[in-house]
């Protein structure tokens, strides 16, 4: 499948009682989940019966598993306590992600907090990370994914350049990727919405960081206007990067194999819809079996 499809699901009551049951209710074809307390140090060890179900039954139903880890981890952080702590919590996210199979874990880049110069945070980021990336030996270790922020504050990574310095201060690790969010890019001034914005949002990211390296995609409309560094994710279509933007992103070659994760708002009914459009949208910019019989159909030009 060119863009699997899928949401973030719950997973209080079971990875895979809870999780699986509601993905299903989505038809999801790719599931993010969390694995700790998103705004929590706690490392929980996990339930090895549930991973085991989680990671077969993802892999008999032909879902694309993902982890996202807490969003309190900041590597570029002057607290001592907190980089500690964010090392821990990253490495218990990575080994987790391979006990239930996952393809890559997902993290937010972070920003130069008390006031210390990019280069500095992004020296720590290396110092930090690259340990991190060098433990990931096994066959079916996941990938670390790069998000980017909206660009708040003293963030180290929001617009789309901003990857090829996170990417030097970790060598080009190969277990290194990105996890492109839809509503975080286009409030960092990438106008995804403009004709033609949305590809070339994707050429620059390939052109920065090298092809292959986008291995998700957080697809969410955006409640605010391009460039407004707030990140108010909205329905798919009814905010104002629009339906469009999201064919053109499925259509771009970059694209290719990558899943497609919604984590929009209003609730499971509106997550379904959110899910099946995505799915209508990929269909019509792939062109149906249909469209490509009658194209098989058609002289050839000269």
């Amino acid at each position: 499948m060119r863009n699997p499809v899928g949401g973030h699901v719950p997973v209080a009551g079971g990875l895979a009682t809870t999780g699986l049951a509601y993905a299903s209710e989505l038809a999801a074809e790719a599931v993010q989940v969390f694995v700790a307390n998103p705004r929590g140090w706690a490392t929980p060890p996990g339930t090895p019966a549930q991973d085991e179900t989680f990671r077969e039954q993802c892999a008999e139903r032909g879902i694309s598993p993902w982890v996202h880890a807490p969003y309190l981890i900041n590597f570029g952080s002057h607290t001592e306590a907190t980089a500690e702590r964010s090392v821990e919590s990253m490495r218990h996210s990575l080994r987790r992600g391979r006990q239930i199979g996952a393809l890559g874990v997902v993290v937010h880049t972070g920003s130069a907090t008390g006031g210390r110069p990019r280069e500095v945070a992004l020296a720590q980021v290396r110092e930090l990370v690259l340990p991190l990336l060098d433990e990931l030996t096994h066959e079916d270790d996941p990938f670390l994914l790069l998000e980017g922020t909206a660009g708040q504050g003293a963030s180290l990574c929001s617009r789309v350049e901003d990857f090829g310095p996170y990417f030097e201060a970790l060598e080009h690790h190969p277990k290194l990727g990105v996890c492109l969010d839809t509503c975080h890019v286009y409030a960092a001034g990438h106008d995804l919405a403009a004709p033609g914005g949305t590809a070339a949002a994707l050429d620059l990211l390939v052109e920065t960081v090298g092809a292959g390296r986008l291995k998700l995609v957080h697809a969410n409309d955006s409640k605010e206007t391009v460039g407004a560094h707030k990140d108010r994710h909205e329905n798919i279509g009814v905010g104002h990067i629009g339906e469009e933007a999201f064919r053109e992103l499925l259509r771009h070659p970059a694209t290719e194999g990558v899943p497609l994760v919604i984590e929009t708002p209003g609730g499971k009914e509106k997550y379904a819809a959110d899910v099946a459009l995505l799915k209508e949208l990929r269909a019509a910019a792939l062109g149906s079996p249909a469209d490509h019989k009658i194209a098989s159909m058609l002289p050839s030009t000269p």
